[in-house]
């Protein structure tokens, strides 16, 4: 992992303020002057009596410029630039994924079930060191797979997928995502990624409610859509591309093809850091470094204090 990857702003919109400090700050270098408009308004003998008597102190650009400085690094702490803790590993079991894959006769028989099992399988690679869960659904939805770690284990009960795991005929992909769902609400899991495999059969309004549930608890619902690889079995409906890309805007997620599954696996395999920010818990991962530049910033506070006489 490079530094970059490593490195985070938890509150980054506070960047909107340094600008400003920049320009209030080139404002006051340029145009004040040491006694601003008292010069104009006393008579300039009395102003030259009064400074040689010592009774006028004028004022320092410097002041402005320790002032605009410590603005600046505050604005800069408020963004929380922060490094990734050397113990995020530990919260791992906060982020989980769940792949949930269409075992459907459209899929089994019309689709590409060896790809699909080869995607499925590429997903739980992304997922790195997060346990992964297996949902699979046809008619009804069952759980394949609790959440892992062992991908061997996994693997083989991926590659055993077939047209007879589920023996519910028909397709309802709203039961396989409310039982992913409930997997993750039970292990109360923060972050979450469910990377649905489907060729988009069965999505309607059902589906769409479990797909928004998903979202509102902070997780989000990927897709894989499975295209037609051969002739459809009698009275199979046709792949949907369409209702499955509708489905996953819903779950705040990302989709993508079988064939080409890079996009879906780059956001499964984001860092955990990544995903626990996103959730809102990035404290969990990122240790704020925010808090030592405020520290800096009483430098030049400090030069507001001098003695001036």
């Amino acid at each position: 992992m490079s530094f970059l990857d490593a490195f985070a702003l938890l509150r980054p919109w506070w960047f909107l303020a340094i600008p400003v400090v920049v320009l209030l700050a080139l404002r006051a270098a340029w145009r004040s002057a040491p006694l601003g408009d008292w010069a104009r308004a006393v008579d300039p003998a009395l102003m030259a009596h009064l400074a040689r008597t010592g009774a006028v102190l004028g004022g320092r650009r410097q002041a402005n410029l320790a002032a605009a400085l410590a603005a600046g690094l505050i604005a800069l702490a408020l963004t929380g630039p922060a490094v990734e803790r050397a113990d995020g590993r530990t919260f791992r079991n906060l982020d989980e994924t769940v792949i949930v894959v269409d075992l459907s006769r459209s899929v089994t028989e019309g689709g590409n079930l060896q790809g699909v099992r080869q995607a499925a399988a590429a997903v739980a690679e992304a997922a790195g060191t997060r346990a992964v869960a297996l949902v699979v659904y046809a008619g009804d939805a069952y759980l394949a797979a609790s959440p892992t770690t062992d991908r061997d284990s996994l693997g083989t009960t991926l590659f055993a997928l077939d047209a007879d795991t589920v023996p519910d005929r028909g397709t309802h992909p709203e039961r396989g995502l409310a039982l992913a769902r409930r997997t993750l609400a039970e292990a109360n899991v923060v972050a979450a990624d469910v990377v649905l495999i489907s060729d988009g059969d069965g999505i309607g309004e059902a589906a769409t409610r479990e797909a928004r549930a998903i979202a509102e608890h902070g997780w989000r619902l990927q897709a894989l859509f499975v295209p037609a690889d051969k002739p459809l079995p009698p009275g199979a409906p046709k792949p949907d591309r369409a209702a499955l890309d509708a489905l996953v805007r819903a779950g705040g997620g990302t989709v993508a093809d079988i064939a080409t599954p890079g996009p879906v696996l780059d956001v499964v395999g984001a860092g955990l850091s990544q995903h626990l920010a996103a959730g809102g818990y990035g404290v969990l991962a990122y240790a704020d470094l925010g808090r030592w530049l405020l520290l800096l910033a009483a430098l030049p506070v400090l030069v507001l204090f001098r003695r001036s006489a």
